[in-house]
């Protein structure tokens, strides 16, 4: 799969590509509404002779369109949305950087230059897909604004439980905790990017030593609460889990900051400074303030064997 990344103006021409059948969208996590989009796009290409492409953004649109400075938590990297659309058998990425001149091109030169002008032979969004200035292109407006060059495919609305299958969705569902049902939509189970970091190291002393995270690339972390999470370090997937949250026991909540720590049930090596991954698999029970150690030791077991018992499910 080739990877592309196009800021604007860009200087890219319709002879750098075969025709392309092209998927549109910011396809945060790439969830299953966005796999039916993406694969409609590849269904066109193979049953046509052409090769597939998804067209994605960096960044999200609204932190360059909203008044506010906005601090968008996003479901999926850069990296790890490349890494999903490459395993679904697409051909190419376009990369689009997403700058206020970008967001000012209204619809017909926003066609021109990154559909037309790119050699799509096919379009396919979602219902909902918006393009070019204050997004007054719509699906509806599409083919006329294809100027006979290309032809376009709208998915409908994909749902789940009569709900529509969203990005927004995803982000209320581990906001609430439900890791399981984030993972039902996304397709798999959800996955942040962190940095082993120094932390209090009082799990240590309270025989269970925890790897303290921080988390990357503004990806959004579940609700406080205990977890049973695998960590991947050096390639390697371990068992264990996890407490996010104030640590109510021992700190001030009026000036606790939020923390991300992970215990391993079978090892024993320094971490510190490595990149890791979590994958959150199953929420064990919501953040609790405790009348001591000696209660938060006796909770923290009786919360690793519900952890075993997660795993070995």
């Amino acid at each position: 799969m080739k990877v592309y990344t196009l800021r604007h103006p860009h200087e890219m021409n319709q002879e750098d590509f075969p025709p392309l059948s092209i998927a549109l969208g910011f396809f945060d996590g790439v969830h299953l509404g966005h796999q039916k989009v993406i694969g409609a796009a590849l269904d066109y290409a193979r049953e046509n002779g052409v090769k597939s492409a998804v067209m994605t953004f960096d960044p999200h649109p609204s932190v360059v369109l909203s008044a506010k400075k906005s601090n968008v938590q996003y479901l999926s990297t850069l990296e790890q949305k490349i890494k999903k659309i490459e395993a679904l058998g697409i051909d190419y990425v376009l990369v689009v950087r997403f700058t206020s001149a970008f967001a000012s091109l209204e619809p017909q030169e926003f066609v021109d230059q990154y559909l037309i002008g790119l050699n799509a032979v096919h379009i396919t969004a979602g219902f909902d897909y918006s393009y070019g200035k204050f997004g007054r292109g719509k699906m509806e407006t599409l083919p006329f604004h294809a100027r006979g060059k290309f032809t376009s495919t709208t998915v409908e609305k994909q749902t789940d439980d009569n709900e529509k299958i969203s990005s927004t969705r995803i982000r209320e569902l581990l906001s609430a905790g439900n890791t399981n049902k984030a993972a039902a939509l996304l397709g798999s189970s959800y996955e942040t990017e962190g940095l082993v970091v120094h932390g209090e190291k009082r799990g240590r002393k309270i025989g269970f030593p925890t790897a303290n995270i921080e988390t990357l690339n503004n990806l959004l972390i579940p609700s406080p609460g205990v977890y049973a999470v695998k960590l991947k370090v050096n390639d390697i997937w371990h068992d264990g889990i996890c407490n996010v949250g104030y640590k109510p026991t021992f700190n001030d909540p009026d000036h606790a900051q939020l923390s991300v720590e992970v215990h391993l049930f079978e090892f024993d090596e320094s971490i510190y400074g490595e990149n890791v991954l979590v994958q959150w698999l199953d929420r064990i029970r919501s953040e609790k303030k405790f009348n001591g150690v000696d209660e938060l030791i006796a909770q923290i077991e009786k919360d690793k064997q519900k952890a075993i018992a997660i795993h070995q499910r």
